[in-house]
This record gives structure tokens, sequence and C-alpha cells, in this order.
């Protein structure tokens, strides 16, 4: 096993690591061997992601795509005035030295975007989740096999170096017999809840209005729409679709699982009542069944957006024998387990008593305080302070990109990913359960 030691070395270069274990083309470059490749959507998470992509030795940025002109002005500010930009992607799919496409628009966008660059030969990055409906991912997953394409979905924590960590932890028995999973995102700032500036010149001289809505219902220019998107169900998928994504696929690749079988959610709009259509709170319950790799177990999720406790992310995996905790790092704590039944025999009669407690401790020698305080271990591992989880992802994307061998996160994880999240949202708007064949990809009728 992998010493603590070894581990928080391992992080501070965690994506060279990977690279050259998994994807040994990521780092073996000639001068001219350069992966150029465009942004489509340059907003909050387009600007989070393309410097981790250009980290990337060999990657080159050319050309950005987004319907807002301020965003097209500033991409040229950072990276070149003689960056090619326009309001329309398909331009930039259009060109002939773009290898690769980052995907950071709206999710009414993702399906649409990832099917025209594919079939224009570009591979693709594309934020999760992969797509808005689950009868979407199927177009996906067959356009990436006809076209040969490299598709990666944009949930980082696929290629964490603490969730690998954790993979193997639990692969190797620490906590027991899995029975629960909880996991939850909580936030309490303005930020967190998507209230994302406006800019000052948002105009219909500025915006590609009709290019923003696309296949959404039309309706008249109202920029709040735009830059906070996700706070309507006709462009976004809420809290489901942004952040129980990236909880289903940590757990999903720390359990090798495929997904759940029967899902419900509940929730509701409770704080921030600013025009959004979309739950600020959310629970889901997921059922799990028994596969080679877990035994059946039960998965609860929880986003809140009003925490008065502050920002946190944890999941816990609760076994008989522990409990791992992930946190920006991992914690394993372990408790032996009962080596004797209880003793509930205050109703007894006295002398009834003393006889059973008698029989009791021929039975069950009691242990001593030694014993006691050595059946409690905490174990904690860490990523290290300046770790990055999506410069690996990106180092894994473009491994492969360059390699043409698989990747983890693939059109079909990400669609085991999202779609519990999604069916979670029919769950919440319809108030029923809803049954998921993990294997197909597809609801099952009750």
């Amino acid at each position: 096993m992998t010493t603590r030691r070894d581990f928080i070395r391992n992080a501070a270069t965690g994506a060279i690591v990977i690279a050259a274990r998994e994807y040994p083309l990521a780092q073996q470059r000639s001068a001219n061997d350069k992966i150029q490749i465009g942004l489509i959507g340059a907003g909050i998470r387009g600007h989070e992601i393309t410097p981790q992509a250009l980290r990337v030795p060999g990657v080159e940025l050319v050309a950005v795509s987004d319907v807002y002109e301020g965003r097209l002005t500033r991409a040229k500010e950072i990276w070149g005035k003689d960056l090619f930009t326009t309001r329309d992607y398909r331009e930039l799919l259009a060109r002939p030295d773009i290898d690769a496409v980052l995907i950071a628009a709206p999710d009414h966008w993702h399906q649409k975007m990832s099917l025209d660059a594919m079939a224009a030969g570009k591979d693709v990055y594309v934020e999760k989740p992969m797509v808005r409906q689950v009868e979407e991912g199927a177009a996906v997953i067959e356009s990436a096999r006809k076209n040969s394409r490299i598709l990666q979905v944009g949930s980082q924590r696929a290629s964490s170096i603490v969730n690998q960590k954790a993979r193997e932890l639990y692969g190797n028995g620490v906590i027991g017999q899995l029975n629960m999973v909880e996991a939850w995102i909580d936030r309490n700032s303005a930020v967190g809840a998507w209230q994302y500036s406006i800019p000052p010149d948002a105009s219909p001289a500025t915006i590609d209005w009709d290019r923003f809505l696309g296949s959404a219902p039309k309706r008249p220019f109202e920029p709040v729409r735009l830059f906070r998107w996700r706070n309507y169900s006709d462009y976004g998928t809420g809290v489901a679709g942004d952040l129980f994504v990236h909880l289903f696929t940590a757990i999903h690749m720390v359990l090798s699982s495929n997904g759940p079988t029967r899902i419900m959610s509940t929730g509701g709009l409770r704080y921030w009542k600013d025009g959004r259509d979309v739950p600020d709170i959310l629970l889901g319950l997921y059922d799990y069944p028994e596969t080679k790799n877990h035994p059946a177990f039960n998965l609860l999720l929880k986003v809140n957006f009003a925490d008065g406790g502050g920002e946190n992310s944890e999941f816990r995996f609760i076994g008989n024998e522990g409990m791992m905790t992930l946190s920006g790092g991992i914690q394993i704590s372990k408790k032996a387990p009962e080596r004797e039944p209880g003793m509930t025999i205050e109703s007894f009669p006295e002398e009834m008593q003393k006889k059973y407690i008698e029989e009791y401790r021929k039975k069950y020698p009691s242990r001593g305080p030694a014993d006691r305080l050595q059946s409690n271990v905490v174990e904690t591992y860490t990523a290290g302070r300046n770790y990055n989880d999506t410069f690996d992802h990106m180092m894994v994307f473009f491994g492969s990109v360059r390699s043409r061998q698989p990747l983890l996160e693939d059109p079909v994880f990400g669609l085991r990913a999202a779609g519990p999240a999604l069916i979670g949202n029919l769950s919440y708007y319809n108030r029923r359960p809803y049954n998921w064949d993990p294997e197909a990809m597809r609801l099952v009728e009750a």
C-alpha cells in the first residue's frame, strides 16, 4: 500500500505521475507536435479550464467563440490579439487547424456542440453534465464511436489523485463491507448560488441573443438569463446537473460503479427567491445494487445554497469496520466491530442478573482499557496545498488525444454520472421515485 509520505509526494506532481503511467504520449512530443484547441463558451468556467489546458505541454489556444462580444475582447486581452474570435461556434469548428475543443457553454448546448464538433473531426472536452436530457446521451456515445473521436466529460474528480487513492483503499477493504455513502456540497455565498455579475454593456448590440437561446423557448432579450443561466431550467440542469454530477463522478470512480437502480429526490426554493425556477436545496436518495465491485448500498446526496455553516464539500463511505471521509484529502476512521453481544439485564431480578453476568463473563472475558483505546485508529492522507485536479483532468484528456487510447470519463461514464442526476430532477418536479437501468442507461417503467 502507498505510504502517507508517498501519497503527499505524488500529489505535488500528480498530473505528471498520471500522464507518465497511463498516458505516456502526453509528455513525449516533438517541437512540431502541437495540439491546437478552440474554446466554445468563454464565461466563468471557460476561464477556469482554459489556463489548466494551456499548462499541458504542446497545447495552444487558437480560437474562441462566445455570444457576448465582451468575452471575445477579454479573450484577446488574455491570450493574444491574434486569437481568432467569433460569435458563431460553427466558424471555429470549420477551421482545419483546430484539433480539439473545450465546450463550456450552457447545458442546453452541450449535446449539439459535441455532436457538431465530433462530426467536424474534433476531439471534445465538454463540461458536465454531458447532456441536458437523459435521452440525448445515446447520440453522443454513438457519434464518438462512429467518428473515432475522444470525448471526455469535464467533471475533474474522475482524475483526482485523492479519489484514486480512495479507490485503492476501498479495494483493499479498509472500511470492511460498504453499506452507505453520504456526500454533500454546502454553499453560503452569492457566487456559490449562481448570482453572477451582469456586464453593464449587455444589450442586443453586444449579445447574439437568438444564438444563446438555440433550442430553448424563444423569449425577449433578458440578459440575466444569459449570465445567470444556471438559475433557469430552460438552459441549465440546476443543482443536480451542476453539482450532483460531480458527486456521482467521484463515487462511481471510487467504487467502480455504474450507478443506482432507484432514484428519489426532494427539496425546494428556500432562500434565493430571485426569479430562478430551480431549487436551492436538493436532497437525493439512491439505491445501488450489489455488483462484483461493491455490495448493495444506499447513497444520500445533499446540496444547500443557504448553509449557515459556510462552504463545505465532503464524502463519507461508511462500512461495517470503518469510515472513509473525503474532503480535499482522505481520513480513515476505524473501529473494531463489537466482539460480544450487548447486556441489557436491568429489568431482570437481582439474583438472575448475578448469574447472567457470571455466565456471560465465562463466554466473553472483558477487554481492558488498552484494548478499547487501540480499537480506534485514524489515518489521514492529503493531496497537498497547491494540488489542482482540473490540470490532472486536462493531462488525461490531451494524453488520450495524442495516444488515441480510451479514458475513464468517456461518454458512457459521463451518461452514467449525468443520468441519475437528471432523473433526480424529474423526481423533484414530479414528486415520485424512478427506476433506472445503469447498464442500459435508461429509465425503467415501475
